[in-house]
């Protein structure tokens, strides 16, 4: 979680373009969505949310995130703006999405999110049907959690100086310490190669047990295992109880900086792989399944 990747990032999109004159479309829509993501980042006060390590400490017992919704101080203008801006660039690329989104377009898509709903969203509970009528159910939720992202990372930066790395050492959850979120992807450290899930809504980065699925919890050999490419960069982990995936990348192969945002979408290959053998994205936070 390092506040200037998104700086990073855009600017290694802009070399790729200049090196090969143009950005492939999946790269050419995130860079997009990124822009939005960034602008809004750097417009969205500090959160003032100031815990005692008594209350983290109590929290973390109980297995509770630091941030609850409740606690979200959320500028509502300026969420709905966000997501009228986002629904648009995802109205904008329906080769990605399959879907077409042409009335996001076409009209001020921000009235459609409510409280409510962003609640439902955060909770991981099924989201109204009225929200984005004619849209998947799956593709609602990632434009939310698009648009949501920079609000959260937020806050995440923010309760960066009030937890040390001992605690995202010791929280070991399959969810995010920080917001509840689920984890979409991971990374094997250099150092003993541990592995570190990432939070797919607030990047925040905390330590998880390598053989266990993040998603059912099953610790069963004969259930988990992983693929990896030739040079041993990327793994793909999967689990034959849950049939769920998760990409990795072995942090101990890299040669050049990785940044964590952007391999989500470098490694769209392996999400096409996973598919073919059967499995499957999570894209709804697991932490109800383990309260």
């Amino acid at each position: 979680m390092i506040e200037d990747t998104n700086g990073k990032i855009l600017n290694k999109l802009a070399e790729l373009e200049k090196e090969e004159g143009c950005l492939p479309l999946l790269l050419e829509f995130y860079r997009k969505l990124l822009q939005i993501q960034s602008r809004v980042q750097k417009r969205i006060a500090t959160p003032k949310l100031s815990l005692s390590s008594d209350t983290i400490r109590q929290r973390t017992g109980e297995g509770l995130p630091l941030v609850s919704f409740d606690e979200l101080a959320l500028d509502w203008a300026q969420v709905q703006d966000t997501f009228a801006k986002v629904a648009t660039v995802f109205a904008s690329y329906p080769q990605l999405s399959g879907e077409i989104l042409e009335r996001l377009k076409k009209t001020k898509a921000g009235h459609l999110l409510t409280r409510r709903a962003v609640k439902t969203w955060f909770t991981g509970k099924e989201l109204p049907s009225t929200i984005l009528n004619g849209v998947s159910a799956n593709l609602t939720w990632t434009i939310i959690q698009a648009t949501l992202q920079p609000f959260l990372e937020s806050y995440a930066i923010a309760l960066k100086s009030s937890i040390d790395q001992s605690f995202m050492e010791g929280w070991r959850r399959a969810y995010c310490p920080v917001c509840g979120g689920s984890p979409d992807m991971a990374t094997l450290k250099p150092e003993y190669g541990a592995r570190w899930l990432l939070c797919s809504r607030c990047n925040t980065e905390w330590l998880f047990q390598r053989t266990e699925c993040p998603y059912c919890g099953t610790k069963e050999h004969n259930q988990l295992s992983f693929f990896t490419d030739d040079e041993q960069l990327y793994r793909l982990y999967v689990c034959d109880h849950c049939k769920h995936y998760l990409k990795a990348i072995d942090l101990r192969k890299a040669k050049t900086e990785v940044l964590l945002p952007l391999e989500r979408f470098y490694t769209m290959d392996l999400d096409s792989q996973a598919k073919e053998r059967g499995y499957s994205p999570y894209w709804k936070p697991v932490v109800n399944r383990y309260r």
